[in-house]
């Protein structure tokens, strides 16, 4: 045994080698460092140096709260450390945290499976492009799969051995999951409620009960001086991010985004459409077939994006003939509206080809424009598709703790299909669920260990 522990460190040590390169690869070759990451760069150099968190502009820094403090205080910590906005070292630590999530995927798989399930994993993460990728842009991303890595360790542990220490690291990961991103509180939702249903029977449902108050109680505290700040700087009860990531007062433009609910289903229009409102024109030519039940409909659309583009301005003129144009569409086929769209924007952020961070041409599939990167992108697909299917295989063999993994990612979907601009990189947090998953699939099911319940 002690014989053989140097050789299985090295083997950790080579595959966390292999995921540093592919990492540095993506730092070296598709940084990205444009539009939200520049976005979280303002408010924490504006934080940082005048000790307001807000968001330059010609008439100075105005306060915001379009975006949690959670990645702002993240890169204040980094400019304090490597200087001001050097994205570069923030990139490379961002690489540091994701191998650390690597680690804590393998000890997760370790706990609801075998060691063998833990080396899979631990490889598995290690190279995932489509996690690794986001190492390469100051978003939140990176740290959002630390967090949920972490709280699964934890969580784990603290069924293992309840002891107060997991209790108050569980706490610490859920908090700053949900405080990096509004969505992040799903991960509470769904494990405090894990530790009592899967604890109780081990070690009584008192103290499990307690535990699972006291973390869910923890896990909350950071959001009491955010909705205070909130509340006496803008006078709006906001304890997390508002939907629309819009500052109170600011047009939302409910019109134009019930219209793209019943339009858009994937990247390629939310890149085209939903991103260029209120910026740039919007390309009528590129909406899909579905966006039009009929002629007169075709004709009124045509006629409102050619006024729109005069001025790439949604006026509230504008954005209610959006609305009119909208309720037609709704009322026409309102099963297509509440079922069918949302099920399409889910299956594009699950089964898309994960190259919104790659410098790929949006409309790849255009085969006789661009050979080789419709090549790439098929085998891309097929990567992602091979993860989905692993995971799923893990399913099927029911680890410890796999409840809990579902609902996570159960209630992740119920959101994202409430959502009127799909990203592929909204599934990515539940990755870490599904990297363990798949090491489980490698697994034998004799070498399962299982709880005594």
């Amino acid at each position: 045994m002690l014989a053989a522990l140097p050789r299985k460190w090295w083997m950790i040590l080579f595959a966390l080698a292999a995921g540093a390169a592919l990492r540095f690869w993506f730092i070296h070759a598709y940084p990205e460092v444009q539009g939200d990451p520049l976005i979280y760069g303002d408010i924490a150099k504006n934080w940082m140096l005048h000790g307001i968190y807000g968001l330059s502009g010609t008439d100075g820094i105005r306060p915001t709260l379009i975006r949690l403090p959670g990645y702002p205080l993240f890169l204040m910590l980094c400019f304090r450390l490597f200087g001001m906005e050097h994205y570069h070292a923030v990139m490379y630590a961002q690489t540091a945290i994701d191998l650390a999530s690597c680690l804590l995927i393998a000890g997760f798989a370790a706990k609801i499976a075998s060691p063998r399930a833990a080396w899979t994993a631990l490889w598995l993460a290690a190279l995932c492009p489509f996690t690794a990728n986001y190492a390469a842009t100051p978003l939140t991303e990176t740290l959002e799969l630390f967090c949920i890595a972490l709280a699964l360790f934890s969580f784990a542990r603290l069924l293992e051995n309840p002891q107060w220490r997991w209790v108050l690291l569980l706490a610490l990961a859920l908090s700053y999951a949900a405080i990096l991103r509004p969505d992040g509180a799903l991960l509470a939702v769904a494990l405090c409620p894990a530790i009592v249903y899967y604890g109780a029977k081990l070690w009584g449902m008192r103290q499990m009960l307690r535990m699972a108050v006291v973390c869910g109680a923890l896990a909350m505290l950071p959001f009491v001086p955010w909705a205070f700040r909130n509340w006496s700087t803008f006078h709006v009860f906001q304890p997390l991010a508002p939907r629309y990531a819009m500052d109170p007062g600011e047009y939302t433009d409910p019109g134009f985004n019930r219209w793209t609910k019943s339009v858009c289903a994937d990247l390629t229009c939310t890149w085209e459409i939903y991103w260029n409102a209120n910026s740039d024109a919007m390309p009528f030519e590129n909406l899909p077939d579905r966006a039009f039940d009929s002629l007169a409909q075709y004709e009124k659309t045509k006629h409102l994006f050619a006024d729109y583009n005069k001025i790439t301005t949604l006026t509230p003129e504008i954005d209610e003939r959006f609305a009119d144009l909208a309720h037609e569409r709704i009322a026409a086929r309102p099963l297509r509206y509440f079922v069918a769209m949302p099920l399409l924007r889910l299956a594009d952020m699950w089964l898309r080809p994960r190259t919104e961070l790659l410098w790929i041409e949006l409309r790849w599939w255009e085969y006789s424009k661009h050979h080789s990167e419709t090549e790439f992108v098929a085998a891309y697909a097929a990567l992602n598709l091979v993860y989905l299917i692993l995971a799923l295989i893990g399913i099927y063999r029911w680890p410890r703790f796999t409840g809990a993994m579902l609902l996570f990612i159960f209630l992740r979907c119920a959101l994202l299909a409430t959502i009127e601009a799909p990203e592929p990189r909204y599934t990515l947090e539940c990755f870490p669920m599904l990297i363990a998953l798949a090491g489980v699939a490698f697994d034998h099911r004799r070498n399962y260990l299982r709880l005594p319940i």
